[in-house]
């Protein structure tokens, strides 16, 4: 089979190589999925410049779809041509979806509803799971009415405002002017831009002059910082799944403390099993109701053009998901 890999980590265009390699057979409990779309994210790129290698060799990317050719022992054989969608696929695994085909635990091939393209469904596993558990965190921890998604534009972002719009939650949103759109589409009654002006006092008046009652959070490094100006109300809650400076985070303590503010924080990758078990049943709620859940895919990138494909995505250019073709 063909794939693209990587075998010492650096910038795409030096290290990604396209090679070919043996298909992998299931083993007991396992699926053979022959992948159609390979999902690019930025954990992939961040792990192919800099995260070290577990193996020889690494085949990118956790997130892709497909449909299942082959079963392991212990496996139904009523999986056989079944559309499946991944999760986790590179994660402290050496081989990911950036392939033609991929050898996965049963559990990690989730069927993938037919009225679902295989395009957004290789968006579901990190983007998708991440904002349905972030939406499920909201609800365990407060019964919040106004909540604010920064990065509303964003792959993960747009589907967290989807969702809380969905829930019933008023959403306003930070989204830069060439993605307010999507985050106006996203469900979003406010749209601000965090490159113009003062961010906190647009997001406080957005929130009626008294703050939002929750944030769900894309970059804690800056989002923090705007803490002690009040876009959280005392007792909000803020969870977070990602940060841009992945360092020691700075934050006002004496403001939170007397603000009585909570903070949750996760990794897609390491939800308990339990977790992922609600995410999914949200975020299957969202992409089989008759709203349906928007999935925007930027590009499509041939398979051979793995290295396009995630410079597209560093670039931060991108409005939306980008794919490769398997």
């Amino acid at each position: 089979m063909k794939a693209a890999l990587y075998r010492q980590n650096g910038p795409a265009s030096e290290v990604l190589e396209i090679a070919e390699m043996q298909r992998p057979l299931p083993g007991p409990g396992e699926v053979l999925v022959r992948i159609a779309f390979s999902g690019v994210n930025p954990s992939d790129v961040k792990s192919r410049a800099a995260r070290p290698l577990t193996g020889s060799y690494q085949i990118p990317h956790s997130d892709g779809s497909g449909v299942i050719e082959a079963v392991g022992q212990g496996v139904p054989t009523s999986r056989l041509n079944e559309r499946v969608w991944t999760w986790n696929a590179a994660w402290k695994r050496v081989d990911g979806t950036c392939a033609e085909y991929v050898v996965l635990p049963q559990h990690q091939a989730v069927a993938l509803p037919e009225t679902v393209s295989l395009e957004a469904g290789a968006c579901l596993g990190i983007p998708g799971l991440t904002a349905a558990h972030a939406v499920n965190l909201l609800a365990e921890e407060t019964q919040a009415a106004t909540i604010l998604v920064t990065g509303a534009g964003s792959a993960v972002g747009n589907l967290v405002a989807q969702m809380a719009s969905m829930s019933g939650h008023r959403v306003i949103g930070t989204a830069s002017r060439r993605r307010a759109e999507m985050a106006r589409q996203a469900g979003c009654e406010a749209i601000i831009d965090p490159h113009s002006g003062n961010v906190a006092a647009a997001i406080v008046e957005a929130a009626d002059g008294m703050g939002v009652d929750a944030i769900i959070d894309l970059d804690f490094s800056s989002t923090s910082k705007m803490l002690p100006s009040g876009i959280l109300k005392p007792h909000g809650v803020l969870v977070g799944y990602g940060s841009n400076e992945m360092g020691a985070a700075s934050f006002d303590f004496r403001n939170a403390l007397f603000n009585a503010h909570r903070f949750s924080f996760f990794v897609v990758y390491e939800l308990l099993a339990s977790e992922r078990d609600l995410a999914w049943q949200r975020l299957h709620s969202a992409i089989t109701s008759p709203r349906g859940l928007a999935i925007a895919i930027d590009a499509v990138f041939p398979l051979d053009e793995a290295a396009a494909a995630h410079h597209r995505v560093e670039s931060g250019e991108a409005l939306g998901n980008v794919l490769v073709a398997a």
